[in-house]
């Protein structure tokens, strides 16, 4: 009969159960050198021993006292193969660890081995040097609890980091929580309960379970915190948050901070002398001297801020001849029986060409300053014809994930958003980013056009600067360490959609108007003042 799979049953609990019975191993310890060999001989090749000779050794059952006496080595070689085809998750590997720890037992060194090192997962030699050089080791090693926490200053940002983690982790079967806000709170808390290997969140929200926890978890047994995109988290918009978080975070972690531009804040933590028994932090810089890739081209457009909407709408409808092979093709067309966005469509103003729909631009990201703006500019690129999709703070988590799997798809080739979809995102081949307010702080830039030309692909940047814009523009170009070309559109060609765009900017203002958009900016701020008002909190 085939030897039987060890893994099938030794759980933690087994192992418990194993540890408190040392009266029963001391008995197999005493017995004369003959029955101990005659029982270690004893084995599917040998028929077994006299116990066994009435009782079947199937896949269902295994007596505890023949597993016991299992030799080592075997546990090792089969732990070895389980790692390597993915059939052994977190708690059997703690197990395995635990079991290896125990003096009685023999090869200890090989099996901690194991457990701290890549090799079992096929990892090439090279990236492991990396990796040791790095101090980077296995999660599977300490899993029980939440052994990392990874603090996104964007909702969007969380929920792209965990897909990471899920697709790396799969063969530990890493458990992964996204706590965000704009989700239901309870089932949050469901998951933290659950203790899951790795917690994605932005810092209210977290702190708000931490304050409302009864104790069914905490943080005391992380290992690992990660601030990513960490110029924006150490501002004073988040510093309360993080200042409870370090209170309740175990001192004995490592902090990992990640970011695209060094910010005064960063360079002072970087520079800050280290406290009694700590090393001074690792700081490692990239040696180029350009914030922003060779492949992006930067331009600007000299507009009066009143007339920016033809020229968006030029610029949209007559892309740069690089970008326009990125052109995607629309999505099908509706069934004829769906007669349901019949009214919308009577209302959009036909070009002076008497076409009812312009060719699409290719992938395109707009920032504009205030939600107000990402709203107005979606309703009259949708009026003109230009299929977009809004990404800002007045919309629910839903519709904020709905606009970004449009976009990622290609559905819709406009994506208008604020400085919530400016950082870490990562979506492919967006051609062209256009700045309709340029940003108030010069690092935003850099965050903005770095959508586009990714991963070595080209791209193209363009704003418009208005008669208000002259400081900032030379703010970026100073922090950039380049010059933005001047990009010059045609105005009689211009000029010739100003009727359409006209008609479509009173529509949109209607539309905004008849939303009651103004109603919420005045309920969001309402609910801001609420929150920035002084909380005493333990601790701080």
């Amino acid at each position: 009969m085939a030897p039987v799979s060890k893994l099938e049953k030794f759980t933690v609990d087994d192992l418990l159960r194993h540890q408190e019975e040392p009266m029963r191993k001391k008995r197999r310890l005493s017995k004369p050198e003959e029955e101990r060999c005659s029982d270690s001989d004893s084995g599917p090749d040998s028929g077994g021993s006299d116990r066994d000779t009435d009782k079947p050794v199937t896949g269902d059952h295994i007596d505890r006292d023949d597993y016991d006496e299992v030799e080592e080595e075997e546990d090792e070689d089969e732990f070895s193969s389980s790692i390597k085809d993915g059939s052994l998750d977190v708690e059997d590997r703690f197990a395995f660890k635990s079991r290896a720890s125990q003096p009685s037992k023999p090869n200890t060194t090989q099996s901690s081995e194991l457990l701290s090192s890549f090799t079992p997962l096929g990892i090439c030699t090279p990236l492991q040097a990396a990796l040791k050089s790095m101090s980077i080791k296995k999660l599977s090693v300490d899993p029980y609890g939440i052994f990392a926490l990874v603090l996104t200053p964007t909702r969007e940002l969380a929920f792209q980091i965990s897909e990471q983690f899920a697709v790396l982790g799969a063969a530990l079967n890493i458990k992964t929580a996204v706590v965000v806000g704009g989700m239901d709170m309870m089932s949050q808390a469901l998951e933290l309960g659950n203790r899951p290997h790795v917690v994605i969140a932005t810092p209210g929200r977290i702190v708000d379970h931490l304050r409302s926890t009864s104790g069914e978890w905490d943080l005391s047994r992380v290992k690992f915190l990660v601030l990513d995109e960490a110029d924006r988290l150490l501002t004073p918009t988040f510093s309360e948050e993080l200042a409870y978080l370090f209170n309740a975070l175990p001192r004995d972690r490592q902090t990992c901070l990640f970011t695209a531009t060094l910010t005064p804040s960063i360079e002072t933590l970087a520079g800050a002398p280290p406290r009694p028994g700590k090393q001074k932090p690792f700081v490692h810089r990239m040696k180029e001297a350009v914030e922003t890739v060779s492949t992006l081209k930067q331009h600007f457009i000299l507009v009066p801020s009143h007339v920016r909407e033809p020229y968006l709408y030029h610029l949209l409808c007559n892309p740069p001849e690089s970008t326009v092979h990125l052109r995607r093709a629309p999505p099908e067309p509706v069934k004829a029986g769906n007669k349901s966005k019949s009214k919308s469509k009577s209302k959009k103003p036909k070009t002076d060409h008497g076409e009812d729909e312009p060719e699409q631009p290719p992938p395109t990201i707009i920032f504009c300053a205030k939600p107000r703006t990402a709203a107005y500019l979606t309703a009259l690129l949708k009026t003109l014809s230009i299929r977009s999709t809004a990404l800002h703070s007045r919309l629910t988590q839903r519709e904020r994930l709905s606009s970004l799997s449009l976009f990622r798809a290609y559905v819709v080739p406009v994506l208008i958003s604020t400085d919530v979809g400016a950082r870490g995102l990562d979506i492919a081949d967006v051609a062209m980013v256009i700045n309709w307010d340029l940003p108030n702080e010069p690092e935003e830039y850099t965050h903005r056009v770095g959508r586009t030309a990714r991963a070595g692909k080209g791209g193209v940047a363009v704003s418009f600067v208005t008669e208000t814009d002259e400081e900032r523009v030379l703010k970026i170009e100073d922090r950039i360490k380049t010059k933005l070309e001047e990009m010059t559109l045609p105005e009689n060609k211009v000029l010739e959609q100003l009727n359409a765009v006209s008609t479509a900017k009173r529509l949109a203002n209607m539309e905004l108007h008849d939303s009651n958009f103004g109603r919420r900016e005045e309920i969001h701020k309402i609910k801001n003042a609420h929150r920035s008002r002084p909380e005493k909190v333990a601790g701080v």
